[in-house]
């Protein structure tokens, strides 16, 4: 049995890899580096440089492809049958070096947040000893970054996707939320002059950039910003808060 490790780096900053992470990524015996095409080859290059800094002698690392997700089918079917096609690409780049006991993943953000990876190792087969090592999530890094507190006194906050918010908008009882993997900018789908918005990209990176203020003012500078950081970067990760104004 490999004792597979998934350890949160944070958004990219090595400085978000904690003490205990840092361990994790000297003992292991293998890393496996995603590789998402090559517009996004920073995203490899980032896991590199933790590892590099945190080692002296770094281990061996395999790297593999992430496939398509496919989207005819429906999108919770579509992410399941996505989900097993990575885990048979985890397997197949383990097996390579069948003397690696100790194998590592290098995780963005933390894995118990909107992240597959702990389903991905569930369909891992024979089960590998699974141990997690919690990181900075992009939320976390976001209200640092913004240095405001998310949730209002004794109030609940929610944590969703920009899908939902397309599909379902604003959910009932909250009056903050937090979104999460929102490739589309879905708070245009909401009535602008009612919200305040706390955007930022690259989170914590150099290239960090943030936006803030009432939604009907800033909604376009967000688009705009957005969409220039992605032509020049080739790749984008963000994450925003929005609150209900007081009326």
């Amino acid at each position: 049995m490999i004792n597979l490790v998934l350890i949160g780096i944070g958004t990219g900053n090595p400085d978000h890899v904690t003490f205990q992470g840092a361990q994790a990524i000297r003992s292991a015996e293998l890393i496996l580096i995603p590789r998402k095409g090559k517009n996004k080859a920073d995203l490899a290059g980032v896991r590199e440089e933790i590892i590099d800094k945190v080692t002296e002698t770094p281990p061996k690392i395999a790297y593999f492809d992430i496939p398509e997700r496919r989207a005819n089918d429906g999108y919770l079917r579509g992410v399941d049958e996505w989900h097993d096609a990575i885990a048979l690409r985890w397997q197949e780049a383990i097996a390579k070096y069948p003397g690696a006991r100790t194998v590592a993943l290098l995780i963005w953000g933390d894995p118990s947040l909107y992240d597959s990876s702990l389903r991905i190792a569930a369909r891992l087969k024979p089960q590998p000893n699974t141990q997690v090592i919690p990181g900075i999530t992009a939320l976390q890094a976001l209200t640092a970054a913004h240095a405001m507190p998310i949730n209002e006194i004794g109030a609940p906050y929610l944590v969703t996707t920009g899908r939902r918010i397309r599909d379902e908008g604003w959910p009932d009882d909250v009056n903050t939320i937090a979104v999460m993997l929102d490739g589309k900018c879905s708070f245009q789908t909401l009535d602008l002059p009612d919200y305040n918005i706390w955007w930022g990209a690259y989170v914590g990176m150099q290239e960090q950039i943030l936006i803030k203020g009432p939604l009907v003012n800033v909604a376009d500078e967000i688009l705009q910003t957005r969409s220039d950081a992605r032509d020049q970067h080739g790749w984008i990760m963000d994450i925003y808060v929005l609150k209900k104004r007081e009326k």
